[in-house]
């Protein structure tokens, strides 16, 4: 006999993810003294339009130095097939601090779904979501080749999950 577990998450799950999310940001922005809270909005309301839709794959908060290189990050990886019903407690980002010369960025990998549409079809998603943040390229080597990596906090909700690492 064989047993199948068959998990669905709603958008409702998404966002109950995501909120983890938020609330790691907004402390990395604090900590940081980088970004004020009404960036910290415009992001999240930019990326929780793009994971509701399918179109993320990865989230990276880094903290760069004036010569663009990584001093810190975190990255959040998107698991649309997890296992998990409910995750971990937001947090554990008390070791960002404010370094002079530095700046924060927000790194998104799109999903194939999103990578395949048009230049027309982003730009009408955009619109139709009124995205908040001119996302823009970027050059970042986001494999932090001179950073330690940890595996974190993993979110979830339902089977959907942000499994969190960080590079220090």
């Amino acid at each position: 006999m064989i047993n199948t577990i068959t998990q669905t998450y709603t958008v409702t799950d998404i966002r109950k993810t995501f909120e983890s999310l938020d609330a790691d940001m907004r402390t990395i922005a604090r900590r940081t003294k980088k970004w004020e809270m009404s960036l910290v909005d415009d992001i999240m309301h930019d990326v929780l339009a793009l994971a509701e839709a399918g179109y993320l794959n990865t989230i990276d908060i880094t903290l760069l130095d004036a010569n663009k290189n990584a001093l810190q990050a975190t990255r959040y990886t998107i698991n649309q097939n997890g296992v998990k019903s409910s995750g971990d407690k937001a947090g554990q980002n008390n070791d960002w601090a404010d370094l002079p010369n530095t700046e924060l960025v927000v790194i998104l990998s799109y999903s194939l779904a999103w990578r395949t549409k048009s230049e027309n079809e982003k730009t009408q998603f955009q619109r139709n979501h009124s995205f908040k943040i001119n996302w823009v390229r970027s050059s970042v080597n986001t494999s932090y080749p001179n950073l330690r990596s940890s595996n974190a906090q993993t979110y979830a909700s339902n089977g959907y999950e942000l499994n969190k690492r960080n590079f220090k």
